[in-house]
């Protein structure tokens, strides 16, 4: 795992305007296709009537959309488009988290966040652009978004379902599927 040094944090504003400028369109097959990279390997996971939530989903909740299509009860939360704090009270089947962990200021508060929400035998399914050993850091495009602030290798997923008690699966480049255990 590496870390954004605070020094270069953007402000609140700042941040939430580059949010803005993403085109996540609902009803753009481009990136609809993006997202099924993670909504395909996590619905083979699911029952029709597990209730879920998609974390971070941002000013366009395309995912969201695409789990209520195929009939999934599934509610919302962005910290800067839909701050419903009602969410941290209820218990989900699944959550999840597109293109959101690489925003976690405090990586381990968010992830035992999510462990207080998440079901036992629930899934949360993470998808971020990988760190990699082969890639040069420095001259990476995934670090150079100024919202990006923590970027995960693969062994850092590993570090992260011990720490909460859940199993781990890697089911395709860039998308982690986390089980909490029954017994959690």
């Amino acid at each position: 795992m590496k870390f954004l040094d605070q020094a270069f944090f953007i402000d609140k504003d700042t941040e939430k305007g580059r949010y803005l400028e993403h085109q996540n369109e609902i009803g753009d097959p481009a990136y609809l296709k993006f997202l099924s990279k993670l909504s395909k390997p996590l619905k083979t996971k699911l029952k029709s009537d597990d209730r879920g939530l998609d974390f971070g989903c941002g000013h366009g909740p395309a995912l969201a959309e695409m789990f209520k299509e195929d009939g999934y009860s599934i509610d919302l939360y962005d910290p800067f488009f839909y701050p419903n704090k009602e969410v941290f009270s209820n218990k989900y089947n699944f959550i999840t988290c597109t293109e959101t962990a690489e925003h976690f200021f405090n990586p381990n508060r968010e992830f035992k966040t999510l462990d207080s929400i998440l079901a036992p035998g629930g899934w949360l399914g993470v998808m971020t652009t990988f760190l990699t050993e082969d890639k040069s850091f420095e001259n990476w495009y995934y670090r150079r978004d100024p919202t990006h602030v923590v970027f995960y290798a693969e062994k850092t997923f590993e570090v992260i379902a011990e720490q909460n008690n859940w199993q781990l699966e890697i089911p395709a480049k860039d998308i982690a599927l986390f089980c909490k255990n029954r017994d959690s």
